[in-house]
């Protein structure tokens, strides 16, 4: 069933996708409730025509008093950084009851919880195997949130996005400090999705998905972390980054950035597609990126 967009909307963790899905938010006539780290952040979403509340959702004793009641929640509040539990994503839970209970809630989550799959064809229906600890806080949030929507009865749509994309968000400066990457056939897939078009699929999951569904968000193009920053070099005529072995990079490369060259899937977006009816305004990264670039 296809429900609109209410007037009362909430987005947890309003960064740069918060930000322009609550913009087309506002501009639709809603009121956007916004949750803001410090008085600064507040003061600047605040000028924007959000509602900020201000608090720290790290620790229990600073997550805001926040009203959601009968509320669209938007949770595109990312996790903390260690551990394999999100405790972020279990602090707003705990501020959830039945008098303070969303209508519906839609989460981003990431591809990452699927783990290493071999570069094999990924679905909704590919069981998750998080590896790395950051795929595992992911997994923790979801369950967390998947058990506060079955006991308290609100909607759960979960959207496992791939690599985000989009001005503001290309590897310009690690290509221009001399970052290597692998010899092509060395490393695995990787996937992508235009932040222009995840603004979209957000939307879309809020209006049309129901509750319980999965969707795999990117754009459908099989590439390599090594064809992405390739073509970013391109896009800036920069000199192309040196290419260099798995077992040189093992040596090289930073622990977070080797984690993600080490697994391999290729998600399958037929689904999202298709039930929630998305036309991808960028379905390939050469046309995402020429909307993308920007001045040094």
């Amino acid at each position: 069933m296809e429900n609109e967009i209410g007037a009362g909307i909430t987005i947890v963790g309003c960064g740069d996708i918060g930000r322009r899905v609550g913009q087309l938010l506002l501009e639709r006539g809603c009121r956007v409730q916004v949750t803001a780290r410090n008085e600064e952040s507040a003061a600047a979403l605040a000028t924007l025509g959000f509602d900020p509340v201000i608090g720290n959702f790290d620790y229990q004793e600073d997550t805001p008093d926040l009203d959601v009641q009968g509320q669209q929640v938007f949770h595109f509040m990312p996790p903390q950084g260690g551990g394999k539990s999100c405790y972020r994503t279990l602090n707003l839970c705990r501020r959830l009851s039945s008098q303070n209970c969303p209508s519906k809630m839609v989460y981003i989550s990431t591809s990452g919880v699927y783990g290493d799959c071999g570069g094999d064809v990924v679905t909704e229906e590919t069981p998750i195997n998080p590896q790395t600890a950051r795929a595992q806080r992911r997994a923790s949030a979801e369950q967390q949130l998947r058990e506060k929507a079955d006991e308290l009865g609100f909607e759960l749509v979960i959207l496992r996005v791939t690599g985000i994309y989009g001005p503001g968000r290309l590897p310009v400066s690690r290509i221009m400090q001399g970052h290597p990457v692998l010899l092509p056939g060395e490393g695995g897939y990787t996937n992508r999705i235009h932040a222009f078009d995840l603004v979209q699929v957000c939307l879309a999951a809020m209006e049309k998905g129901i509750d319980g569904e999965l969707f795999n968000v990117c754009d459908g193009q099989q590439s390599t972390m090594t064809d992405y920053f390739t073509a970013v070099a391109d896009l800036y005529d920069l000199p192309r980054p040196r290419q260099i072995s798995m077992a040189e990079a093992e040596r090289e490369m930073n622990p977070l950035m080797l984690s993600y060259l080490k697994e391999s899937r290729r998600m399958d977006n037929s689904r999202l597609l298709k039930r929630l009816e998305v036309v991808l305004q960028y379905p390939t990264l050469q046309e995402g990126l020429k909307v993308s670039k920007e001045e040094l």
